[in-house]
């Protein structure tokens, strides 16, 4: 495996979707193109929280990572969430990746029936990295949606002895001491992949190189900028910038919060993702001219690029 660290912003993705919850795979080459147009995203999340992947068939995630593989035309590197609650399912979606050209594959703890220990994490994740040996594999850490809370930096460091391919973790996740640890296994042997739009400044300033987010998609230049901000040392103008996402953040919240919400940026950005799928609530026509007026009290559209 040729690993290199992965440094920058990668978007991840909402899945477009038609009226009637089918999949509107048309809508991914404009998408990629978009993103590829803003030229301050390094590559994409495929399938992740964002993408609605667990509302979606083994089948369609597939399609859909082959479409974006097409569309980005490696333009953009291409992580694949293979994650489940099915260890088999997992492993046919990582191999799938490895297939079809991705560059690295990621995977949430299961969230059903879950690991009670690092080892059993260790064991659920062992044949799903392997059937894509070829690729990084990243833990992606969330315990508010996966209900699985171990300590990171102890899977990194026992789980590097037993999966190869273990490149880092995306870490969304507000513990910061904890993602410390993270960034300090080995001298910094893994990659720590901030996951948390809204608190970007405070993981690039305990050493985080890349990030993963929802909001990449339709104002990538905002948090291009509070990444050149900490990288020239201007604390201040990261901060600053950091306050412009927070309100525009909290407009998004108040409208379903980062999936649902961001469908509706999608919209004014010229991409259209249709609804979510079911059980998250389809917008109205009303509630969308309400959040339109609402991100006026903010700097929103200034980021848009069509």
């Amino acid at each position: 495996m040729n690993k290199q660290h992965l440094s920058g912003l990668y978007a991840a993705p909402f899945t477009p979707m038609k009226g009637d919850g089918s999949l509107n795979l048309a809508v991914i080459r404009p998408y990629a193109d978009y993103l590829i147009r803003q030229q301050c995203v390094a590559g994409v999340f495929l399938c992740g929280t964002t993408g609605e992947f667990a509302s979606l068939t083994t089948e369609e995630r597939k399609i859909i990572v082959e479409e974006w593989v097409k569309a980005a035309g490696g333009k953009l590197k291409i992580i694949v969430h293979v994650g489940g609650t099915s260890q088999v399912q997992s492993a046919d979606l990582a191999r799938h990746a490895q297939t079809v050209g991705a560059e690295a594959v990621a995977s949430i703890a299961p969230y059903f029936f879950k690991p009670a220990t690092v080892d059993d994490l260790i064991r659920f994740f062992e044949p799903v990295a392997a059937a894509a040996s070829e690729l990084p594999f990243y833990y992606y850490n969330m315990p508010s949606l996966s209900g699985v809370s171990l300590p990171v930096h102890i899977f990194l460091t026992e789980g590097k002895k037993r999966i190869p391919n273990l490149a880092g973790v995306k870490f969304t996740h507000n513990n910061l001491m904890e993602m410390q640890q993270c960034i300090q296994v080995e001298g910094g042997m893994f990659d720590v992949l901030h996951g948390f739009d809204e608190i970007l400044v405070t993981g690039l300033a305990i050493g985080a190189q890349g990030a993963v987010g929802s909001t990449y998609n339709y104002m990538p230049s905002l948090y291009a900028g509070i990444l050149e901000a900490v990288k020239q040392g201007d604390l201040p103008k990261a901060c600053a910038l950091q306050w412009e996402s927070v309100q525009i953040l909290d407009v998004v919240i108040k409208h379903g919060g980062g999936v649902r919400g961001g469908k509706m940026l999608m919209n004014l950005a010229g991409i259209d993702c249709g609804p979510c799928r079911a059980p998250i609530t389809p917008y109205t026509t009303e509630e969308y001219a309400i959040l339109k007026k609402e991100l006026k009290e903010t700097s929103f559209y200034s980021y848009l690029i069509h």
